[in-house]
Order: structure tokens, then C-alpha cells, then sequence
């Protein structure tokens, strides 16, 4: 929160003018105090404001939908393998001779090489994939519509404070058109505030189109661009990330039951190759005699007998192995690089943040003081409000920097919507806390 209340009072006060205060650049100090950085004090990190409308709106996209579906139908699968392998047969028969003949049999293969335990397993570990694969693909649809709301939340300051900054400029264009006519500054020093005002505005257009851009990356991604947000740049830590590389982890879980599955299909490979015997009964009435009969049939595997099938299945078994390990080096190297990055993101965010409070504050207090004074010429005010309007903007590429590499990982990893339902838990139950004492 600390350095957000510095970004605030740095920003508050490049609006705030000089000694002498025209009323646009007081409703443009009013202004501030409700927009940019500041408005981020109170609602930083309360996810349970916005979480829950959002993840509503996330909940009801027809792509999330789809993936509903596809989870209805993976459990459906495991129902239809854990169904029995052979069903039994059933012979008539009937022979004219010279006694009439009438047969009857009934005949099962009994699955002797547990093909349908093998199916089922392999089914419900297929099931799981899928249902891995959904999870992962769920947060990184999150990280993607939640940076999307950040960026169209920085893209709104921007183009807030840029338009202060023109108001600004053309207020003290005003001021400077005024101590022109008194002789008080030169005609070459107005002109360079006049290209200042222009400067201004083009970067205000360009913050426009910005801010545009960020509606509409939102509007394709939602449905619509006007959702409930507010920051929470001091949620983005490194201990908020499940560190911890397993296969538990949503990102290698789906890896991890592939290799299982080979094992398993290996086995359904012996359970192919298995000789399942049949057994039959029968009846028989030939003239006025009935016969009864039993009788047992077994494959012969002398054509065949599976090995090389076999044989593909275990190499199947290998193959997803190592398929596992180049993910999991891949997502190594993805935590390796996030551990490196946000704290390093972190730390210049907090210099920028002690170098505002020291020495931008005292500096914004006063440059327009001097300048309207004539303690400094033009041209050394204007690169002036250049630098602390740099510094303003810099404050807020680092604030895009730390969202976009926190939100990267923790979608790639697959642990964001679990620990944002956790946020929503642990804020849900401490909220309920002082009404129980109550």
C-alpha cells in the first residue's frame, strides 16, 4: 500500500500548480484524488469486491461451457468401459431328417485376461487427463482474462493522467501567454510551451487509442468491457506461487497419467493377447430323445501371439516417460525464470517507490513556483515536467511488468484458480468472523 500512496502523492502533485491557482487546475487536483494509483489504496488486494462478478462472467462464456460438457463426457466414458466385455450367445437350430431335430445353445467367453478391468482403468485414467487438461486450460483462460482487466486498468490511468497532464499544460500555456504580454517571458519560451501543449495532446490521443485497444482485447474475451477490477500488485509474490515442481502440479499432472496410462495399455495389451475360453450349454431333442451337452472352446494363439503388440506397448511406456521429463525441464525452467524475474520486479518497484517519495515530491512542490517566479527558464521547467511525468509513467510499466510475469506463471503452473478461490475463502471467513461475534 506504501507505494501506492507514493505513486498518488507524486501524481497529485504534478497537478498541483503554483502560488496562484487557476479553477481548472483546481477541479483537475480534485480529479486526482479519485483516479489513478490512489484509487487503488482501499481496494488494493480485496479481490472479494470484483473476484466473484468476474469469475460469474468467466463461468458463463460458451468456450468454459464447452469444457463443462467435455467433463460430463469424460465421466461418461468410465461408465461405458466399466460395461462387460463379451455378452452371451444364443443358437437355434432345427434339422429335418428322419426324426426332426431341435437344438438349443447358449454360449459365453468368460474375459479371462481382465480386459474389462484393463479398460475401465485405462478409461478413468484418460478421464483424468482430460479432466487435468481442463483445469490447466481453465487458468490460463483466467491468467489471460485477468491480465487483460489489468492492462485495461493501466491503460485507464494512463489515459487519465495523460489527460491531466494536457489540461495542465494548457493552463500553464495560459499563464505563460499572460507573462508574455507583461514582457515577463519571451516570445521563443512561449513557443516552446505551445509545442509542449502540443506534445501533450499527442500523447494524450495515443493514450486514447491505448485505453481503446485494452476495451476492446476485454470485450472479445468477456463479452463485454465494463467488469468490476481493482489492483492487487500486493498479492503478486513469490510465496503466493506453489513452488513446489510434482506431478500433482496441474501443468505435469496430465504428463504424469500419460505415462500411466502406457503402462496400463501395455497390460491391456497382454489382456488382448490372453486365450479367453468359451463355455457353452445345449439342449438337443432328436425324435423322443433330449440330449443335454456341455462344452468348452479355447483360442489357439499359433498364428499369433501378441508379443509384437506387446512389445509396442512397452515401448509406449518409455516414450511417455520421456515426454514427462521434457515438460516438466520446460516448467523448470518456467519457475526458474519467474523466480528470477518478480522479485527482481519487486525491488525496483520499491526503489521507484522510495526515489518518488525523496526526491520527486520535493521537486514537483517547486518547479512551477519557480518557473512563474522566473527562478527557471522555460525550457529547464519543461524537461522537468518531463522527467516526473516519466517517472509516473514508469511506475505503472513496472505495475504491467510484475501482473504480466505473476500472471504467466501462475497460469502456465495452473495454480491460479486455486489460489484465487483460496483469497475468496480465507477473506469470505474473515469477514463472517466479526458477525458471529456480534
Amino acid at each position: 500500500m506504501k507505494k501506492t500512496i507514493i505513486a498518488s502523492l507524486l501524481l497529485g502533485l504534478l497537478t498541483v500548480p503554483v502560488t496562484t491557482v487557476t479553477a481548472a487546475e483546481s477541479t483537475l487536483s480534485g480529479a486526482m484524488s479519485q483516479t489513478g494509483l490512489a484509487a487503488t489504496t482501499n481496494n488494493l488486494g480485496q479481490f472479494s469486491h470484483w473476484l466473484p462478478q468476474v469469475m460469474q462472467r468467466f463461468n458463463s462464456l460458451p468456450e468454459v461451457q464447452a469444457q463443462a460438457a467435455h467433463r460430463q463426457q469424460a465421466l461418461l466414458s468410465v461408465e461405458a468401459a466399466d460395461q462387460a466385455v463379451y455378452n452371451p450367445e444364443l443358437g437355434l437350430g432345427y434339422q429335418n431328417a428322419s426324426e426332426d431335430t431341435y437344438s438349443l445353445d447358449i454360449s459365453q467367453r468368460i474375459d479371462w485376461g481382465d480386459k474389462r478391468g484393463v479398460a475401465t482403468r485405462i478409461a478413468q485414467l484418460e478421464s483424468e487427463i482430460l479432466l487435468s487438461n481442463i483445469t490447466l486450460e481453465r487458468n490460463q483462460m483466467l491468467a489471460e482474462r485477468l491480465q487483460a482487466l489489468t492492462n485495461q486498468s493501466q491503460a485507464r490511468k494512463a489515459l487519465e493522467f495523460q489527460k491531466q497532464q494536457f489540461n495542465l499544460a494548457k493552463g500553464q500555456l495560459d499563464i505563460a501567454r499572460q507573462r508574455t504580454e507583461v514582457g515577463d517571458l519571451s516570445s521563443v519560451e512561449l513557443q516552446l510551451m505551445q509545442l509542449d501543449v502540443a506534445s501533450n495532446a499527442a500523447d494524450y490521443a495515443l493514450a486514447e487509442q491505448a485505453s481503446i485497444a485494452a476495451d476492446g482485447q476485454v470485450l472479445a474475451l468477456f463479452g463485454e468491457f465494463d467488469l468490476p477490477f481493482a489492483d492487487f500488485v500486493n498479492a503478486l509474490t513469490v510465496q503466493a506461487a506453489h513452488l513446489e515442481i510434482s506431478p500433482e502440479l496441474p501443468a505435469l499432472k496430465s504428463a504424469y497419467q500419460q505415462v500411466l496410462v502406457a503402462k496400463v495399455t501395455a497390460e491391456q495389451a497382454k489382456a488382448d493377447g490372453s486365450a479367453d475360453p468359451s463355455i457353452s450349454l445345449s439342449a438337443e431333442r432328436e425324435g423322443g430323445e433330449n440330449k443335454f451337452g456341455v462344452g468348452v472352446s479355447i483360442p489357439l494363439q499359433i498364428r499369433n501371439n501378441y508379443s509384437e503388440a506387446i512389445a509396442v506397448a512397452s515401448q509406449g511406456v518409455a516414450i511417455a516417460e520421456q515426454t514427462y521429463l521434457a515438460q516438466e525441464r520446460v516448467l523448470l525452467q518456467q519457475q526458474k525464470q519467474f523466480l528470477l524475474s518478480l522479485p527482481r520486479l519487486t525491488q525496483r518497484y520499491q526503489d521507484w517507490s522510495e526515489l518518488v517519495l525523496t526526491s520527486g515530491t520535493q521537486a514537483a512542490q517547486s518547479l512551477s513556483q519557480q518557473w512563474q517566479a522566473g527562478d527557471i527558464n522555460t525550457s529547464d521547467y519543461l524537461q522537468s515536467q518531463r522527467q516526473m511525468s516519466g517517472s509516473y509513467l514508469a511506475g505503472l510499466a513496472l505495475e504491467s511488468a510484475l501482473y504480466e510475469s505473476w500472471l504467466s506463471w501462475m497460469g502456465t503452473s495452473g495454480q491460479l484458480e486455486g489460489y484465487l478461490n483460496s483469497q475468496l475463502s480465507t477473506q469470505g471467513a474473515t469477514a463472517a468472523a466479526p458477525e458471529r461475534a456480534q
